[in-house]
């Protein structure tokens, strides 16, 4: 066996090591979605009969008939959709500014401007949602779609995020631009974004799962159905005086990962590029 022969025996081997490790990990992250989607064609006679056996008898659709019944889906889905659409358009229209002046700019404190972004990063929303929701209550904006939007408008990571990408742009090309008589704006929004559109498309797309999902903000900022989201419709699908009806609660859940999941099989070549590129 010639030196050639066992370098490419090992490198098969370690591929093929390395393939078999991937797919255990990619096992253990899909186990708990198909243990939801089996649980919502199940019965709740079978829940509470054999409640550890993953497979359902058959497909049951009568979780996802009383999931429609028992609430104004649409209404909860438009008021999400809405939501988590804005924050993360916002979000990156305010980020690229940011990551531009952070990166190109050159101005006294800029080192510390950045030190202050990177700081916000550690006070989560719950630390300071006493005073956002004494604010939005005095000027009347509880239970509007502005109180869930406005308070996420700006990310500390989007900015970061635009800052790393637009750091591997030469600064020639922004240079030319200006001896060319293309403004600020232009060159943010017409030249620069379009550069890192990877780094975009991954902003945007953590934006909206993570506010798709929340459950904590619009729980705080509304009180009737008016601008209620989905995870919280979803969380009051049970019964009361008896118990869980999981079955139910899982087939809501579904309904609520279909959109993000369509929206990171739209995106996920763009988010791979993005992390391929260091961003």
């Amino acid at each position: 066996m010639t030196p050639r022969t066992v370098i490419g025996w090992k490198g098969a081997v370690g591929e093929i090591a390395l393939h078999f490790g991937l797919g255990l990990v990619a096992l253990v992250w899909l186990l708990p979605y198909a243990w939801m989607v089996a649980t919502s064609f199940k019965t709740l006679p079978e829940i509470l009969q054999a409640p550890s056996y993953p497979l359902p008898s058959g497909l049951d659709f009568e979780a996802y008939a009383a999931v429609l019944g028992a609430m104004p889906l649409g209404r909860y889905f438009w008021n999400t959709a809405v939501m988590a659409l804005a924050i993360a358009l916002l979000q990156m229209a305010v980020a690229l500014p940011a990551g531009y002046a952070l990166a190109k700019l050159r101005f006294v404190g800029r080192p510390l401007a950045f030190g202050l972004v990177i700081a916000t990063l550690l006070i989560p929303a719950q630390v300071r949602f006493v005073p956002v929701f004494a604010l939005l209550a005095e000027v009347r904006l509880v239970n509007t779609m502005a109180a869930l939007v406005l308070p996420f408008g700006v990310s500390a990571l989007g900015t970061f995020l635009v800052r790393q990408a637009l750091l591997s742009v030469p600064d020639s090309i922004v240079e030319a631009a200006r001896l060319d008589g293309a403004g600020e704006l232009r060159i943010i929004y017409g030249l620069l974004g379009p550069m890192i559109a990877p780094t975009l498309v991954a902003l945007f797309l953590f934006s909206f799962v993570f506010h798709w999902n929340d459950y904590f903000w619009p729980l705080v900022m509304t009180t009737n159905d008016t601008v209620r989201t989905l995870p919280l419709g979803i969380a009051l699908l049970r019964e009361q005086g008896t118990g869980v009806r999981w079955h139910i609660v899982m087939a809501g859940n579904v309904l609520l990962s279909l959109p993000v999941l369509a929206v990171f099989a739209a995106t996920q070549r763009y988010l791979l590029r993005a992390v391929a590129s260091g961003a």
